[in-house]
């Protein structure tokens, strides 16, 4: 799997993550993610809510 990939940003603001990764994060629809900054850096990191 590429750790990269250009992704567009919607009129809406809204990105999509790639099924790649999702499938590498076991991501599946209604799961959360924590965003935050880092530096100039957008980081998206897999959370579970309990």
């Amino acid at each position: 799997m590429s750790s990269e990939q250009l992704i567009k940003i919607t009129s809406a603001g809204t990105i999509s993550i790639p099924k790649d990764f999702r499938k590498f994060l076991e991501l599946q629809k209604g799961d959360y993610v924590k965003v935050l900054i880092d530096g100039d850096c957008l980081v998206v990191k897999k959370v579970a809510i309990s």
